[in-house]
């Protein structure tokens, strides 16, 4: 099932018009906010003990929510490892560090988790965003919040992120990258071409979108190209993968 098509849908009633697809991140309040306050609230202020059997999926979209960015890094491990190469040493663009499209503030950003968790799996992170200069949670990951609350303090091999630039140039970001992240839906970001990509890349690379940015076009291209495609909410890529590889049989 494409998730971006059922909310497209769901979208034509106007009181839902507004509903807002959460990629690697907090996508709105209304989850994290209101299905916690509902189990605390039966248990604490109704004095009810069985919440934990009454509010059974409140709790699971909690968790799927908060963990969607690990899921993320999964993803392109498993891209990559289709493609016949490993997490570990692999150079991997991040394209998007804000919290949201078309803005520059890093502030409780889905890419962080990200990149912690793909550098911790061993990756070589490059990071790309046109609103920004500095990712400053990572730059200074050993002051900020507060000297050993960084989000660093969750994973292993973080003190290198202290060096990370953020990139302006996309092609140059690209060059002998073998995995591409499309984090955040910036709109320079929404109607890239799988062609110029793959050749700023130098080779198919492996491509995980995180915000439904690619058509089923582009990501059938990718798949003509040689690329692995991975994808949030988007289950139906399998289904084009196998459509593309019967057609390169049949010819």
């Amino acid at each position: 099932m494409d998730l971006i098509k059922v909310i497209a849908a769901i979208k034509m009633r106007p009181t839902h018009s507004n509903i807002i697809f959460p990629g690697p991140g907090i996508g709105g309040y209304c989850l994290p906010k209101d299905a916690g306050l509902g189990y605390w609230a039966y248990k604490h202020i109704l004095g009810f003990e069985d919440g934990d059997r009454v509010f059974r999926i409140s709790p699971t979209a909690v968790d799927i929510n908060d963990t969607r960015a690990l899921h993320v890094a999964e993803l392109t491990r498993d891209a990559l490892r289709n493609m016949g190469r490993y997490i570990a040493g692999a150079d991997v663009l991040i394209c998007g560090a804000s919290y949201r499209q078309d803005v520059g503030d890093t502030r409780y950003s889905g890419s962080e988790i990200v990149v912690r968790k793909l550098t911790e799996m061993g990756a070589e992170m490059r990071v790309h965003d046109p609103y920004l200069d500095h990712w400053y949670e990572l730059e200074n990951q050993d002051e900020y919040p507060a000297p050993g609350l960084s989000w660093s303090r969750f994973f292993h091999n973080q003190a290198g992120l202290k060096n990370i630039r953020v990139g302006q140039d996309l092609a140059a970001a690209l060059d002998h990258a073998e995995a591409l992240i499309l984090a955040v839906p910036h709109e320079p970001y929404l109607h890239l071409d799988p062609q110029q990509i793959v050749q700023w890349a130098g080779a198919p690379l492996a491509v995980v979108d995180c915000f439904g940015i690619l058509t089923d076009d582009e990501i059938r291209r990718y798949f003509e190209l040689g690329c692995e495609v991975k994808a949030l909410g988007r289950g139906h890529i399998q289904r084009i993968k196998e459509q593309v590889r019967a057609q390169k049989k049949a010819t």
